[in-house]
């Protein structure tokens, strides 16, 4: 088996494995399909409210629609919390996460620019684009040109750093809660059911579904995957309109994050709410 991949027929531009990256991966998942012999209902609860924590409000809602799009504000401390919420899912610092997904947004399924370009197919945009060493997308000085809003906080300087030891703390507390099985479901199991959930929206929500907007690009609205990403999968309508806050702009089109926008902004927590005109 080769190490290298040729990215592109035209530049013939070698990329090499990161052995780190596939054996990082690799051994959550591994350890996620241990699951049927740590299984309990109360431990599948909590990986599921896990899910949705840390999907929803951390990875959706503060990830995506705060902090990349800036589409409402909150309080400072506020917008800490969340995004320590977020750095939870293991999907990288907010910095890292903020700037990959604007470079998605400046150069949409660009086969260079674009760091899980869908031109590249299915496997290539859902997982393959992590498993190589890209700098212009994994080293720190490079990417964090596309977040200079976040990366003048010493904050999430700070969170780029050590967002990983955050696991830590919540694998101590599911242990005190629930011993291994918590532990298993809780981290493991919450973790990979997350990651593809959220890979989901780079891959197959630029595949297949419906288009309700002339966008330039070949983004999707996909019912399923906004089940799964808690309204994230309306992904036409967040190309059309990416600096909004809400994703599911018809009555059907369930968008349980813009319900939890919803929910601070009652209790005066979210300010400048943007929404279509």
């Amino acid at each position: 088996m080769t190490n290298t991949i040729k990215i592109s027929p035209d530049k013939r531009k070698p990329l090499t494995f990161n052995w780190i990256a596939i054996a990082f991966f690799s051994a959550v998942h591994l350890v996620a399909l241990s699951a049927p012999w740590f299984f309990s209902w109360s431990a599948l609860g909590v990986a599921i409210f896990l899910h949705w924590l840390i999907g929803s409000i951390g990875i959706c809602l503060g990830y995506h629609r705060l902090l990349t799009h800036r589409s409402f504000e909150v309080p400072k401390p506020l917008e800490y919390i969340i995004a320590i919420i977020g750095a939870l899912a293991l999907q990288g610092s907010p910095i890292f996460w903020v700037s990959g997904h604007r470079m998605h947004h400046a150069y949409t399924e660009d086969m260079e620019k674009d760091p899980y370009s869908a031109k590249r197919g299915f496997w290539w945009s859902h997982i393959l684009w992590l498993f190589y060493d890209r700098p212009e997308f994994f080293n720190y000085d490079q990417y964090k040109k596309y977040a200079p809003d976040l990366d003048k906080q010493p904050f999430y300087r700070w969170l780029d750093r050590y967002f990983l030891l955050l696991q830590l703390p919540l694998g101590l507390l599911l242990y005190l809660l629930g011993g291994w099985s918590f532990v298993i479901y809780g981290l493991f199991v919450r973790t990979v059911l997350l990651w593809h959930s959220t890979w989901f929206i780079n891959s197959v929500s630029h595949l297949i579904g419906y288009r309700t907007y002339n966008s330039n690009d070949n983004s999707r609205n996909l019912w399923w995957a906004a089940i799964l990403t808690y309204g994230e999968g309306w992904h036409n309508n967040h190309h059309a309109y990416p600096n909004i806050a809400k994703a599911g702009l018809k009555w059907w089109e369930l968008d349980v994050t813009w319900w939890a926008i919803k929910i601070l902004s009652k209790l005066n927590l979210a300010k400048k709410i943007k929404l279509p005109v």
